[in-house]
């Protein structure tokens, strides 16, 4: 689900920017202000669906006594040629609503496809992908839950949900010990997670009963080894850093409990989206 507030806010800023400078000028000067249509949100490829209701939100701001003809839900597969999302209202609307309603959607379902690629990738293996911070100013939450639609998982919503303590902090604070301990006074109800660079490092975190391990740039042995010592114990393990989709599956075949991707919401390709206007 989205929360309704995230998303009249990531809506309400996308049609300022269109608005801003007034109304849309182009279909105000051609379109007839009686011109009533069908407009059908359709992918020109396949892939899998998110942000429909994003969609849909921003004709429902723009577009008086809109009818909804239909919707596909999210986390569905996005069929070329048959519609995601049918609405009808006045011609001038649609078009007004047309592009900002498609970046949502092609932005959207373009980090669900990713992350698909990604779970089907390491299938079987018990692993699960995980996104991070890396996403864009204003649509965290949106790209996140792109990431949920395509099967994918979340980390941290932002910097006071969950401690992730990364290697400047280690530097600052004299040891994973230390950062560790040092975590667990100041905010004992919070997950801490704890990044290391070397299995010495990670010897520490669990000798210390860290709760997740981030193995930041392990190789595949590495990663091995990891799971290997942190057997018997209730850690979890998370590989991160320089993974790509065709070596996904042996990360994850080590046994680590998570693939950190940051990629599935800072470069994943948008889903090709388009919308066709037919009579009403």
């Amino acid at each position: 689900m989205i929360d309704k507030d995230d998303l009249d806010r990531a809506v309400g800023t996308a049609l300022d920017e269109d608005l801003r400078y007034g109304p849309d000028a182009t279909t105000e000067a051609t379109v007839p202000a009686s011109a009533v249509a069908v407009a059908e949100l359709t992918p020109r490829r396949p892939g899998v669906l998110a942000g429909v209701p994003v969609a849909l939100a921003v004709f429902q701001r723009v577009v008086p006594d809109l009818e909804v003809l239909s919707a596909v839900d999210d986390g569905s597969a996005a069929v070329a040629g048959v519609p995601a999302l049918v609405v009808r209202g006045s011609v001038r609307s649609l078009l007004t609503a047309e592009r900002t309603a498609l970046n949502f959607l092609c932005h959207l379902s373009g980090i669900a496809t990713a992350t698909a690629a990604w779970v089907s990738a390491i299938a079987g293996t018990g692993a699960a992908v995980r996104d991070s911070r890396k996403t864009l100013p204003g649509l965290r939450l949106l790209q996140k839950y792109a990431v949920r639609c395509g099967g994918g998982v979340n980390h941290r919503l932002g910097l006071g949900d969950a401690i992730l303590i990364k290697d400047n902090h280690v530097v600052a604070a004299g040891s994973v010990t230390a950062a560790l301990e040092a975590a667990r006074t100041h905010a004992p109800h919070l997950p801490v997670e704890v990044e290391v660079d070397t299995l010495p490092q990670l010897d520490e975190a669990l000798a210390a009963a860290a709760e997740l391990i981030l193995l930041d740039n392990f190789t595949v042995e590495a990663c091995a080894e990891a799971v290997r010592r942190a057997a018997g114990s209730k850690t979890r393990l998370e590989a991160s850093g320089g993974l790509t989709l065709p070596v996904a599956h042996t990360y994850a075949a080590t046994g680590v409990d998570y693939l950190s991707v940051g990629g599935l919401t800072h470069s994943s390709p948008a889903l090709d989206l388009g919308m066709d206007l037919r009579p009403a």
